[in-house]
């Protein structure tokens, strides 16, 4: 799973997140930034409300969380999101003996990415990729 970190430099990065059923997310700076969510039609939902989107814990009476604005989750990427957010530049993604390498190619040029872990490797070209935009 992507780490809080990660996920925090992909925000600042300008990642925009259009929640879906099935997205992890966290809750930092709330006491809470050990637990994972995920969006679900029973307990975590997005209500568009008039004062913003929020996200709503229902049947959580055993907490002080109704809800949250959705600029304050952090949203965790699936290793199957980053590759999708990727799109086109995406060329391929490989185990090597320690960990993965994702290759990516922007503007005609060849860029890869190791890391330990696959999802890992895909934040880091995405976050070259949102660098490249700006």
């Amino acid at each position: 799973m992507l780490g809080v970190e990660v996920a925090r430099q992909l925000k600042a990065s300008g990642l925009i997140w259009k929640p879906r059923l099935g997205d992890r997310f966290a809750v930092p700076d709330r006491d809470l930034d050990d637990e994972l969510f995920v969006l679900s039609n029973m307990l975590v939902q997005v209500h568009d409300r008039p004062e913003g989107r929020i996200i709503g814990f229902n049947g959580t009476t055993e907490w002080a969380l109704d809800d949250v604005d959705l600029d304050e989750a952090l949203w965790l990427p699936r290793e199957d999101q980053l590759r999708e957010l990727l799109g086109g530049a995406f060329r391929e993604l490989r185990r090597e003996p320690g960990g993965h390498i994702v290759r990516i190619e922007l503007l005609g040029r060849e860029h890869t990415f190791p890391a330990a872990r696959a999802e890992d490797a895909y934040a880091a070209a995405l976050l070259h990729l949102l660098a490249a935009a700006i």
